[in-house]
């Protein structure tokens, strides 16, 4: 908006209060200049002493007068109302100003040439968050150096723990008991990411959905580096029976065999041929010197193996000569051989002396025999059972549930740095050097190598057919894992060994027996 200002000479000054600062006129006064044609006021001058002409001009004069009164109110009028006009900056004052900008370009500048180098460091850099791995394991089934070397190779980002369960059964039994009762909490078993699982239970606890397939198993460098035996092994349905187009529902770990312990002093002393394989055990000389595991898989295939046919026969009629009554009768007089039919207590019968000999899994009989002086450790040989430890993840994705925090979600992502870990080669040394009884995967098809002198020199030396604590060859080639069979051939065996394992088999009613023989001995005589 503009107003007139003043009026003087031709020209007309303007004002626009909307851009007080926008003027090229003196800063002094913020005028925008419109020049005007210019204008005949004073043309009666000509005339001026014509009295008409000299009244004409004096009423023009006063014309002029009262515009110019009515232009200075208008112009204090507007300029009391619009706001105050700010000084331009003078001119040094933008230099000044230029300068600085300058110099804060630059100094800006300066900083990001330095800042640059220190980023591109800091993305060189691997930051990792810390990642949890919480393991279940059977007790003694590995080395306490593994997590010691594990928790080394992985850095401060691994938040490990681990626990251990007395037995196999147990912790097959804390992971059906997690899902049916629903109570978990993050020490759960359920809650780990990876548990021991025994190959004799693999079957059931892929039936009862309580562990997972391990996703992604096969693009791992740990199970193409495993034999075919083993990869045929894993491969199960989701019943739990080996299948070819299954899935791989554990890692192998540790493995071992069958295996029959006896005393060679008590050998020696009654002048006994040494144990050489199943058919020694129904040696009439024997009859009640042998403790037994309690497993119908393992007493009724020791049957089998003795009368040539194998652990995991699925129909005796049709697969075994003579048929089941031919594998009763010998079982009926392997019970009689058989003082104790007990899984707990086998080896301790053998260890205090009730028995000469031990039949049981390697795992057992090992650490107990190595203990003891005078003792032999054989793998029978026309071939045995053989037992593996594996790795499982639990199922716990499908429990709907907080109290686990993210393991709902699924596993640790280092679940195959932990398998890769355990089956590399340098942590055979400590089955190899008998600190751990069993093997490692590899020697399952691998020759077996004894260990240099200076490596058992000063240990006590077993007497075994064992080499590094692997079958040898000849033997290992006889030997068989235990497939999963039908409910009915289980049923079957069960049947079986029932007419042999009576009520009062046990180690405890043996122990009460030898307890009333000793109190009856010692009572006096009625004279």
């Amino acid at each position: 908006m503009a107003v007139v200002s003043c009026l003087c000479r031709g020209t007309l000054y303007l004002q626009f209060h909307r851009h007080p600062l926008r003027s090229d006129s003196n800063p002094k006064f913020p005028f925008l200049r419109i020049p005007t044609k210019p204008r005949r006021l004073l043309s009666a001058y000509a005339c001026a002493h014509n009295p008409k002409e000299q009244l004409r001009q004096s009423l023009v004069g006063l014309a002029f007068s009262g515009i110019l009164f009515l232009g200075f109110g208008l112009r204090f009028s507007s300029a009391a109302s619009a706001p105050p006009l700010l000084p331009r900056p003078h001119h040094h004052e933008t230099l000044q100003a230029e300068r600085d900008g300058e110099k804060d370009g630059n100094v800006e500048k300066l900083e990001d040439e330095e800042l640059d180098p220190a980023f591109e460091a800091w993305k060189s850099k691997s930051f990792a968050l810390t990642v949890p791995l919480r393991i279940v394991a059977l007790q003694g089934s590995t080395p306490p150096s593994w997590v010691k070397d594990f928790m080394k190779s992985q850095g401060k980002r691994l938040k490990f723990q681990t626990r251990v369960r007395g037995n196999l059964e147990e912790i097959y039994s804390d992971l059906c008991k997690d899902f049916s009762r629903g109570k978990i909490g993050p020490t759960s078993t359920v809650a780990a990411d990876i548990v021991s699982v025994g190959d004799s239970w693999l079957s059931y606890a892929i039936n009862k959905a309580i562990i997972e397939p391990i996703r992604g198993a096969e693009e791992q460098d740990w199970f193409k580096d495993l034999s075919e035996k083993w990869k045929m092994y894993l491969r199960r349905n989701c019943n739990g029976k080996i299948d070819p187009e299954g899935e791989i529902w554990a890692a192998p770990y540790r493995w071992g065999s069958m295996v029959i312990a006896y005393k060679k002093s008590k050998f020696q002393k009654h002048k006994l041929a040494p144990i050489e394989d199943w058919a020694d055990l129904w040696r009439p000389e024997l009859a009640g010197r042998i403790s037994m595991v309690n497993s119908p898989r393992e007493v009724v295939g020791a049957v089998l193996k003795y009368m040539g046919a194998s652990y995991n026969t699925s129909n005796i009629n049709l697969q075994v000569a003579g048929g089941r009554n031919a594998v009763q009768q010998n079982l009926a007089l392997l019970g009689k051989q058989v003082r104790l039919f007990d899984s707990e207590h086998y080896v301790k019968a053998f260890s205090v002396g009730d028995v000469w000999v031990a039949v049981g899994w390697s795992s057992e009989v090992l650490p107990v025999a190595k203990r003891m002086s005078n003792v032999a450790v054989i793998v029978p040989k026309s071939g045995t059972s053989l037992w593996a430890d594996l790795w499982a993840i639990p199922a716990a994705s499908r429990l709907n549930t907080n109290r686990i925090g993210g393991r709902v979600r699924g596993p640790s992502p280092l679940i195959h740095q932990w398998i890769e870990f355990c089956l590399q080669a340098e942590r055979a040394l400590p089955f190899k050097r008998g600190v751990i009884p069993g093997a490692t995967p590899s020697a399952l098809e691998s020759i077996p190598i004894k260990l240099p002198e200076e490596l058992t020199k000063g240990k006590p030396k077993l007497d075994t057919n064992l080499i590094a604590g692997v079958p040898p060859p000849e033997i290992l080639a006889k030997c068989e894992f235990l497939e999963p069979l039908s409910d009915e051939t289980l049923s079957d065996y069960s049947s079986l060994i029932s007419t042999v394992t009576k009520p009062g088999c046990g180690f405890m009613d043996m122990v009460d027996r030898s307890i009333s023989s000793v109190i009856h001995t010692l009572k006096p005589k009625p004279t």
